[in-house]
């Protein structure tokens, strides 16, 4: 007998079946994946329409993810931010304190308190995000700041702060008068002028103002500048004046008036009114000498200190006296180099605004800028007065300590207070904020976009579950009806044909 394959007649018979079959097998798989085909190739004329909306899925996917990564390192930033600020109005209640008794280490309980202010302050200009700084600028993977110990202090050869300030102070004291001239150009007349110009150092003259009767008074003029006060023939009323104004190396003003009295003894702020004029002149000169030499020795302390911090903080490279020669007749400011001076910041320092050293494209129309770096104008004023508030000491025998410590604390305290014009950690924050913001309303449009894209794709590749069981008990009725009929034709042949029934 011969064996037939599935081929001629035979495969006429099971190639129906085995549609059937594959059918089946496809709205099962459909009804498991809820999909109507595993592969886009599946789909028909509906593939490239689903390729593309999947890949706006995609990308709003990785926009999400973005935003996402973005929000962590700006939520650190403005947490840093409000830690700062909370760190500004500690150390300004403690400079405003009345309280100026010092320690054995020569400084007052607010000065302590605003070391530990100081640290803090340091390590969080160093906070990272992950593995980022924030506060360097393009170069994430620096440190910005260096250690407290090291910009106080120095390293080697590399002068820190207190050595900056301590020449500093030199240069502006001079030979102890602020680096003015007191003189007698006639015997009636008293004469201060500034010993250079230019010169960045010591006192300089501002303005003088006068009652005293009969009396001329010029200035300041001249290179140097300089001011006279003649008296003439003509001895002062008791109780006129003469007010003379200073500007200090940090830029505020000092004012000293000098009383003509016939007080004895001699009240404070006076000079006495001499039987001439002549005498008179000499008891000017004389009180002046001593009120200018106060101011040496106190406020002008002070504002050394917040002049030589901003020599180091706020320059690039930070400025020292120059030389050759002592640094009390010195006359020029010079750039540090990296062998002799340390640098306080070592992030990056290009041109670029800071807020653009780090960008991220959130959508396909928006790019946000979240960059920072530590020596932006609201983050080094606020170290470079706490750390001049910190670097000062007044050994508490000298009769000038109070009057030292009161003059940095009130130079301090106002500092720290909001400066008209000059950017404060809220303009940092309000940035932030801005870019959050952009930030948020692109997501709130993504999620809409990718609802509706999501929808969409769920309308071409998914499939109706019921109408498709129903296609598959249908189906499977089909089959099963074609199965029976065709094991019947198999079985069929001519003797069973013709024999009877």
């Amino acid at each position: 007998m011969a064996i037939n394959g599935i081929g001629g007649p035979n495969g006429q018979l099971i190639g129906p079946l085995l549609n059937l079959r594959s059918q089946l097998d496809d709205l099962q798989t459909q009804l498991a994946t809820g999909k109507k085909a595993t592969t886009y190739a599946g789909m028909g004329v509906d593939r490239g329409f689903a390729i593309g909306l999947r890949a706006q899925v995609n990308n709003i996917d990785s926009f999400s993810d973005t935003i996402t990564n973005i929000n962590t390192r700006i939520n650190v930033a403005n947490n840093t931010l409000s830690s700062i600020s909370q760190l500004n109005s500690t150390v300004q209640t403690a400079a405003s304190s009345q309280t100026l008794t010092l320690n054995n280490n020569g400084q007052t309980i607010g000065q302590t308190s605003a070391q530990g202010a100081l640290q803090e302050l340091v390590q969080l200009l160093n906070v990272q995000a992950g593995d980022r700084y924030l506060f360097s600028g393009l170069s994430t993977n620096t440190m910005p700041v260096a250690s407290l110990t090291d910009i106080m202090n120095g390293v080697g050869a590399q002068a820190g702060l207190k050595q900056v300030m301590n020449e500093r102070l030199q240069a502006d004291q001079g030979t102890g008068t602020g680096r003015l001239l007191i003189s007698a150009p006639t015997a009636t007349s008293v004469q201060i002028a500034e010993d250079a110009s230019p010169s960045p150092f010591g006192m300089k003259l501002s303005s003088v103002t006068s009652t005293l009767t009969g009396a001329t008074v010029s200035g300041p003029t001249g290179t140097p500048a300089a001011e006279t006060v003649d008296l003439g023939a003509t001895n002062p009323n008791d109780g006129d004046t003469v007010t003379y104004s200073f500007k200090m190396p940090d830029g505020t003003t000092e004012s000293v008036t000098l009383t003509a009295t016939t007080t004895t003894p001699l009240p404070a702020n006076s000079f006495a009114i001499g039987a001439t004029s002549t005498a008179t002149a000499a008891n000017l000169q004389a009180a002046l000498t001593s009120a200018v030499t106060n101011l040496n020795n106190t406020s002008l302390v002070a504002a050394s200190a917040m002049a030589a911090s901003d020599n180091f903080f706020n320059s690039n490279p930070p400025l020292r006296v120059g030389g050759p020669g002592p640094l009390a007749s010195s006359t020029a400011l010079v750039a540090g180099t990296t062998a002799n001076t340390l640098s306080w910041y070592n992030g990056e320092n290009g041109a670029t605004p800071a807020r653009a050293t780090s960008t991220a494209k959130v959508d396909q129309s928006i790019t946000v800028q979240y960059g920072a770096r530590a020596n932006e104008q609201a983050l080094r004023w606020q170290l470079q007065n706490i750390a001049a508030y910190c670097a000062v000491t007044t050994a508490p025998s000298n009769p000038n300590a109070t009057a030292q410590v009161s003059a940095l604390s009130e130079r301090v305290a106002a500092n720290l207070a909001p400066q008209q014009g000059q950017q404060s950690i809220e303009d940092m924050e309000a940035d932030f904020a801005g870019a959050q913001t952009a930030m948020k309303s692109a997501s709130d449009r993504m999620t809409q976009t990718k609802t509706m894209t999501l929808t969409m794709l769920d309308s071409l590749e998914g499939v109706n579950n019921d109408q498709v069981a129903s296609e598959v008990m249908q189906l499977q009725t089909n089959l099963q009806a074609s199965y029976q009929t065709t094991s019947m034709l198999f079985q069929t042949s001519l003797l069973k044909f013709m024999s009877p029934g």
